[in-house]
C-alpha cells in the first residue's frame, strides 16, 4: 500500500511518501507562500527516487484546512487531479488534527493574521473544539491543555515539536474518504464579528 500525503495549508510544505506504515521519503520545510513554486518539483523528485509512478499510488491524503486560502488549495488541487485521473481514493484531514501530532489534550494554534488565530483543542486526533478568534480572546479561554502545538508562541506558550509526516500515519484512522472527488473543497473556519466556535 503506497500512500501520498500532502499539506500546504500553513507555513510549511509537507509531502510524505508512505509504504504501509513506513515513510519512504518526506519533505517538511518552511516556504510560506512559495509552496506552489516547488511542490511539483519536490513531488516528482520523491517519486523518481523510489521509482514510483503516479498510478502506483494507492491512496492520497490531503489537509482540507483551516489555513491560508490559497495554500490549502495547492495540495488539494493536485490531489483532485491525481485522484480523478488515476481513480485513486482521496482522503482528507484537518490541518489542526495534523498539527496536533495525535497527542492527547492538545491546543493547536495557527496564525490567521490580523491578530487572529485558528485554534483547535484536539485529543488523540479527535477535534473537541475549534474556531477562529482574536488572539487575546483565545488567551482568555479556559483551556487547560497538556500540550501546545503549531503557533503556540502567539499566546506565549512553547509548542511541542511534531513531525507532520509521521502525524499522517498516526492519524490514519481519522482520515475521511472523499466520496465525490469533484466536490472536494477546502473547509474554512469563518468568523462572525471576529468570533465563531464549532463543535
Amino acid at each position: 500500500m503506497i500512500r501520498l500525503c500532502m499539506d500546504t495549508s500553513h507555513k510549511k510544505l509537507v509531502l510524505a511518501l508512505i509504504q504501509d506504515e513506513t515513510i519512504l521519503s518526506y519533505v517538511e520545510e518552511d516556504c510560506f507562500k512559495k509552496q506552489s513554486e516547488i511542490i511539483n518539483q519536490k513531488l516528482d523528485e520523491m517519486l523518481r527516487e523510489h521509482q514510483i509512478k503516479p498510478l502506483d499510488i494507492d491512496e492520497i491524503c490531503v489537509t482540507k484546512g483551516p489555513g491560508s486560502y490559497t495554500g490549502v488549495r495547492i495540495a488539494m488541487t493536485i490531489a483532485k487531479v491525481m485522484g480523478a485521473m488515476g481513480n485513486i481514493p482521496v482522503y482528507t484531514l484537518s490541518s489542526l488534527q495534523l498539527a496536533s501530532g495525535c497527542m492527547e489534550n492538545t491546543l493547536v494554534l495557527m496564525d490567521a493574521r490580523s491578530k487572529r488565530a485558528y485554534y483547535g483543542l484536539v485529543d488523540k486526533g479527535t477535534v473537541v473544539e475549534q474556531g477562529v478568534d482574536l488572539i487575546e480572546v483565545i488567551e482568555s479561554k479556559n483551556f487547560s491543555p497538556a500540550y501546545y502545538a503549531g503557533d503556540a508562541s502567539l499566546i506565549n506558550k512553547e509548542a511541542t515539536p511534531v513531525s507532520l509526516a509521521e502525524s499522517f500515519i498516526k492519524l490514519r484512522t481519522h482520515w475521511e474518504l472523499v466520496e465525490n472527488i469533484h466536490s472536494l473543497a477546502p473547509e474554512y473556519l469563518k468568523s462572525n464579528d471576529d468570533y465563531l466556535v464549532k463543535k
